[in-house]
């Protein structure tokens, strides 16, 4: 008789989060789960970066109050390795540039890590090889991006694509992605939309993803949207919401928020 298959959760609760004793999240709470994609919206300045900088465990980022769980688990003081090891994932809105580093072994030494970390055989250079040349496929990225340097000369496109190609390869339980859709054309914003959706439901991954616009949630398809003003979620959804933001941006939420 087969177990059931654990399905990991991310769930946050009342948190509060500063810089340099500056409050920036302030009491927020959202819970995410394996296969659901939920984007976070809001406009410049409602702390959504910083949320999910606290997540992974950035130290310039203080916890005040509240938890940051997996499975019923509290993260908290752990680092940003150990909570990748617990299946976390985190796309930088600006991703940095490390010359002599191949983007091909940078990969397949942060796979084998993760794979070690649960006790996994490594992947051979050939597997990984054929792994990685399947999911460039997949996104429309050139082959030559086997031999450059991790993020060295990306246009902000390609650094986009190549974070998507990460998590295709590190299938993570809960990926949090950071403005993923800036510096995206339009067909490339589209590659980018489908393969997350094809990530969440294929592989059962859990998508965070942070946004100002509604542009890539007409490609997406989010479970939940919910709208960040000044450090807090003021409003849950679904897909609607975002159509309802692009037509009148969140001026009435800021007004609410700063009536209170």
């Amino acid at each position: 008789m087969y177990g059931e298959i654990k399905m990991t959760t991310l769930e946050i609760k009342d948190l509060n989060v500063s810089i340099k004793d500056k409050e920036i999240v302030k009491g927020l709470s959202l819970k995410v789960k394996q296969g659901e994609v939920h984007a976070l919206m809001g406009p410049n300045g409602s702390g959504k970066s910083t949320l999910s900088f606290a997540i992974m465990g950035h130290p310039r980022y203080q916890i005040k109050n509240g938890s940051i769980l997996i499975d019923n688990e509290s993260i908290l003081g752990t680092s940003p390795d150990e909570r990748a090891k617990k299946g976390l994932f985190l796309s930088f809105q600006y991703p940095s540039e490390i010359p002599g580093v191949k983007y091909s072994n940078f990969l397949r030494l942060a796979l084998n890590s993760l794979r070690k970390a649960k006790s996994l055989e490594p992947v051979s250079v050939i597997d990984f090889h054929k792994m990685f040349k399947e999911q460039i496929k997949n996104l429309g990225i050139d082959d030559s991006f086997a031999s450059r340097y991790l993020n060295e000369g990306f246009s902000g496109g390609e650094k986009k694509r190549s974070e998507i190609l990460q998590l295709s390869i590190l299938k993570p339980n809960i990926a949090i992605l950071d403005e993923t859709d800036s510096g995206l054309d339009i067909d490339a914003l589209r590659i980018v939309a489908e393969n997350i959706n094809r990530l969440a439901k294929e592989e059962n991954i859990g998508v965070l993803i942070i946004t100002h616009y509604q542009r890539i949630l007409r490609h997406l398809h989010p479970d939940f949207v919910h709208v960040m003003v000044d450090g807090k979620i003021v409003k849950s959804g679904g897909k609607k919401l975002a159509e309802e933001l692009e037509e009148k941006g969140y001026s009435d939420y800021v007004k609410e928020v700063i009536a209170e």
